[in-house]
């Protein structure tokens, strides 16, 4: 059953992202005027759904990425494995080295923005490596005492170093089997010591 007041109109929402990726693109500031003006949508629908512009341009900078999916059965390393190193090709198709790049930058100079990313779109992707470590735990592989947030940091880390640091793209093999490397270590460190 709907809630008081007017119904959503469909594709608004798709309408002011559109609007606000584009805004991102083209580098322009991304200001509710804009976003009415390129989207053809209210102020008021826009507030809605975003309580504020900074929401809205996490959301934007997020548009075309997924969270990953780890299958629990078999070998879990294996699985994170495949997961990180195999759907980041299909992933790229999706989510652009550019917006990556643009949402590093926009992140590391609004403190806001990225706690307003990591709330709406980061935690939701981590869902899939927290299933895969508590399975791991839960079958005796991983240590009990694992901090899960820490692992998962840890892993992802591995892969923003190769971009922020080390300037590579996953498209670069020797980047991608460090990457690889960096889990399997990552891994070993996790594992209940036999």
């Amino acid at each position: 059953m709907r809630g008081p007041g007017r119904p959503r109109s469909q594709g608004h929402d798709e309408r002011i992202v559109d609007a606000a990726v584009e805004l991102l693109e083209r580098g322009e500031e991304i200001t509710v005027s804009r976003v009415v003006e390129r989207s053809g949508v209210s102020r008021a629908a826009i507030y809605r759904r975003w309580p504020s512009m900074t929401d809205l341009v996490a959301t934007a900078l997020d548009r075309g990425r997924a969270p990953h999916t780890i299958p629990l059965e078999g070998d879990l390393l294996q699985n994170v494995l495949d997961a990180y190193t195999t759907q980041s090709a299909t992933t790229r198709e999706t989510y652009s080295e550019e917006r990556f790049r643009l949402r590093m930058r926009l992140a590391m100079t609004d403190r806001k923005l990225a706690r307003a990313y990591w709330r709406s779109h980061v935690s939701r992707r981590r869902a899939g490596m927290v299933a895969v470590l508590r399975a791991g735990v839960e079958r005796g592989e991983l240590r009990p005492d694992l901090d899960v947030d820490a692992c998962i940091d840890l892993v992802n880390g591995v892969f923003y170093y190769q971009f922020v640091v080390r300037g590579v793209t996953l498209d670069d093999p020797e980047a991608l089997e460090r990457c690889r490397e960096g889990i399997r270590v990552a891994w070993r460190g996790m594992a209940v010591v036999a």
